[in-house]
């Protein structure tokens, strides 16, 4: 009997030092307990999801209402990435200081860039609107042709980030959302996998829906703020005037430009997002006898916003 229960302990022993390396090892926890995940902004929270479904947590970093080139986070936020096992990082401008001091906190997170396989292209800056020309042209002096909504205006100081407004290039970016919550949970991959067909499934729909109403409509524009939607005019052959000039409000003599152009082009709509003043934006939607419509980028129902925002588009280009 003293050598059964002898054996019987040391079994015991070797189960118990096997948990507590298993539990001990970076990206591997107790059945049911969900990855915990960090993104840079909302609308990578909605790919996640939409991907791990009940087996992760994410939190969002860039908060409601502020602005992903200026963020900071917060202590606590700090605090919750010290236990984090992911961070699914964008481009956008507060990571370029802030990344690694984010990394160095938790050496056992990993650190994707969902941008890595993304070509992005340079932050569109104003339009100088050539009459003679009938059409807008670079700061520069040099006409734009083409590529419409990216790199008239080109700013070279500055790539653009908002790559999540264009739904072909999200198909990009939740590959390595898939590949990376796979690895951390192989029990799940089938799952995973299968969420991830549905999703990209949802967006060719989405995709094809907002191609239609944008069908024979190539080339026309419509004025922003912050030109964030240069990825998505890009898609869907439209183009951006922005009114925002390398991060700064227009002076006089540009603003009058802009509204010139405006009204030679038949605007009706000026978009800002929630993030930037309205105070330019509803000046020249006055002096173009028009409007100021919002349009968030960072809103977090990332398919129902580009429907909403696709429908403004629409009002506004008839």
């Amino acid at each position: 009997m003293r050598i059964e229960f002898a054996s019987q302990r040391s079994v015991l022993n070797k189960i118990g030092a096997f948990l507590i390396v298993l539990f001990t090892i970076p990206g591997i926890g107790f059945a049911g307990e969900r990855i915990s995940v960090f993104v840079s902004v909302a609308p990578q929270k909605y790919f996640v999801q939409k991907i791990g479904k009940e087996w992760v947590s994410v939190q969002v970093m860039v908060q409601p209402g502020a602005n992903p080139a200026t963020y900071e986070p917060k202590p606590r936020q700090m605090a919750n990435i010290s236990k984090a096992q992911v961070y699914f990082a964008i481009g956008v401008p507060f990571e370029e200081i802030w990344l690694d001091r984010i990394a160095a906190t938790n050496a056992d997170m990993r650190v994707v860039r969902t941008d890595r396989d993304i070509a992005k292209m340079p932050m569109a800056a104003h339009y100088h609107y050539d009459e003679k020309q009938d059409h807008p042209a670079a700061h520069d002096g040099h006409h734009a042709h083409g590529d419409h909504g990216s790199r008239r205006g080109e700013n070279h100081h500055g790539l653009d980030p908002h790559i999540w407004l264009s739904p072909p290039l999200v198909k990009i970016q939740i590959r390595s959302i898939l590949s990376t919550l796979q690895a951390i949970d192989p029990i799940h991959r089938d799952a995973y996998d299968t969420n991830y067909r549905q999703f990209v499934a949802e967006i060719d729909r989405l995709d094809r829906r907002i191609r239609k109403i944008f069908e024979g409509r190539r080339g026309l524009r419509f004025i922003v703020f912050h030109p964030a939607w240069g990825y998505f005019a890009r898609t869907y052959g439209i183009d951006q005037v922005p009114i925002e000039i390398e991060g700064k409000a227009p002076k006089p003599a540009q603003l009058k430009e802009l509204i010139d152009h405006a009204r030679a082009a038949d605007i009706k709509v000026v978009f800002v997002q929630p993030q930037f003043s309205t105070k330019s934006a509803r000046l020249v939607a006055k002096e173009i006898g028009g409007q100021v419509a919002f349009a968030d980028p960072l809103a977090e129902d990332w398919a129902a916003n580009l429907e909403a925002v696709t429908q403004s588009f629409k009002a506004a280009l008839k």
